[in-house]
């Protein structure tokens, strides 16, 4: 597989394999399954995964650990702090805790979980507005001084946050949604990105699912599922945003690819320093993914969908999410 540049040098897989779909709660019930991906993942090229202490909390870190045993030379782990989490029991207290002692406590478990005794990538997972972004990247300084992390990363940070942190360590990579249904990061954040020499790592890049056209407003959500309260998949806005995936299904048939691979394939004409982070639970849904890496959008393919404008309906989290991004 071809590899890509972040930032400080960073060299990774053209594409990442995250782990949270895996796992978000302490049962995993085809945890044996997802190792067994995850393994085939790295057969197949790929070297980039990521994962947090807060999926689970604790146990996709742990299947993430296993799965990698033996094999930690091939492969490149991210993982982030930055939730509210008892050291000691796992329990997820809510709300955000960067402070100094919290985030050396959980460098601490993630390297225990996980098996290793560094860290490639360690990301804070959101702002917290209680402690000073300085003081944040500077323990993350103090870390990799140490040698138990190797780069510095934030994810859903505005570009105050960024240049905060990027003064004291610098940044190797952002995590934020980015695709071709949420462009809010082309405004400030990419070029803030650009001029700073720091990576993208766009998480959702296939709009948690709705770009593969398998989904319709006549589809379905269990209430356990995230996209049950999220507004962009109301039923109005499932049936306005097929606009969309109309036009990438219509470019992706000239080309012979899905509409899935017509998504990440456009994300990776945007920047040459953009890595994908997607998501899928099936190994013929992984192939197909990665495929995109032999889709070759002409300029006429792009100027098609910049031309289309197509509007889409719906925010991407309920409000009260919404508070905790871009800070």
């Amino acid at each position: 597989m071809e590899k890509r540049k972040l930032g400080q040098g960073l060299e990774v897989s053209a594409l990442s394999l995250g782990g949270m779909g895996y796992g978000k709660s302490r049962d995993i019930p085809d945890r044996d399954q997802m190792i067994t991906l995850l393994r085939s993942a790295v057969e197949r090229g790929m070297n980039f995964f990521d994962t947090a202490e807060v999926y689970g909390p604790w146990t996709n870190e742990e299947m993430i650990g296993e799965a990698f045993a033996g094999m930690r030379d091939r492969v490149i782990i991210a993982t982030k702090f930055g939730w509210d989490i008892d050291q000691e029991t796992g329990e997820h207290r809510g709300g955000v805790n960067s402070q100094p002692a919290q985030i050396r406590k959980s460098v601490e478990g993630s390297l225990k979980r996980l098996g290793t005794d560094y860290i490639d990538l360690y990301y804070q997972h959101r702002v917290d507005p209680d402690v000073p972004m300085e003081d944040v990247a500077g323990v993350v300084k103090d870390l990799i001084a140490e040698g138990k992390v190797r780069y510095f990363g934030l994810s859903e940070a505005g570009a105050g946050s960024i240049r905060k942190a990027h003064a004291v360590q610098p940044v190797a990579a952002l995590q934020s949604e980015y695709s071709l249904w949420t462009r809010e990061p082309e405004a400030e954040i990419i070029p803030t990105l650009e001029e700073l020499g720091i990576g993208l790592v766009p998480f959702s890049p296939l709009g948690k699912g709705f770009l593969t056209g398998t989904i319709d407003a006549t589809s379905t959500f269990a209430d356990n599922d995230t996209r049950s309260r999220i507004p962009r998949f109301a039923p109005e806005a499932r049936e306005a945003n097929q606009a969309l995936v109309a036009l990438i299904r219509a470019i992706g048939e000239r080309h012979g690819a899905t509409p899935a691979q017509v998504a990440l394939a456009w994300l990776l004409a945007q920047k040459p320093w953009i890595v994908p982070l997607f998501g899928t639970r099936s190994l013929v849904r992984f192939d197909e993914n990665i495929g995109a890496l032999k889709v070759a959008l002409t300029p006429a393919d792009l100027a098609e969908i910049e031309t289309a404008n197509v509007r889409i309906q719906g925010a991407r989290y309920p409000e009260e999410q919404m508070r905790r991004v871009g800070l």
